[in-house]
């Protein structure tokens, strides 16, 4: 696969994701090196902005998402009427299920209940602000403890935790 190839992949993987996704994940399903997929973007992202393109590729930390350009907003908002809202997938909603009913909770116990790793879904609600570090667990390693935000209960439209919806038994 040439490098226009390569971009033209990191652009549709960007664009069905909607959300950030970290250098280290797209390098490797590309079999890249970080440093190199991270010009790859780069360059992806200068032809966008040269381009005036009406998406632009933004960098959060060591992730980068697709996302329209602020001097659109005012059009797209007169177009939809509100700009519509981004949907959480399916892992990253089982994942924010878990910590919702057994907050406090430590990330090794969520991967114990979901039996697959959490870093990435736990990252997505880390920086969506649906959950926050609350403490940390007195055990060897000081692990951190992760629980709801208010962000979490307006989102979902509850007052308190009390109005979450009961579990059957049977999956506790």
């Amino acid at each position: 696969m040439d490098e226009r190839e390569k971009m033209g992949l990191i652009e549709t993987i960007l664009f069905v994701s909607g959300e950030a996704l970290p250098v280290k994940r797209v390098a490797g399903f590309l079999d890249m090196s970080p440093n190199q997929t991270e010009k790859l973007l780069d360059k992806l992202s200068d032809t966008f902005n040269f381009e005036r393109r009406g998406l632009q590729i933004i960098k959060v930390n060591d992730c980068y998402q697709l996302a329209t350009r602020p001097e659109y907003g005012e059009y797209i908002e007169n177009f939809f009427g509100t700009v519509k809202k981004q949907t959480l997938s399916q892992s990253v909603l089982e994942t924010l299920a878990i910590i919702a009913y057994r907050q406090p909770i430590t990330r090794m116990d969520i991967e114990l209940i979901r039996g697959v790793r959490c870093e990435y879904t736990l990252g997505v609600l880390l920086n969506k602000g649906l959950v926050k570090e609350v403490s940390r667990l007195d055990a060897p390693g000081k692990p951190i403890l992760y629980g709801t935000t208010d962000i979490f209960l307006k989102t979902f439209g509850f007052s308190s935790l009390d109005e979450l919806p009961p579990v059957d038994e049977e999956l506790q």
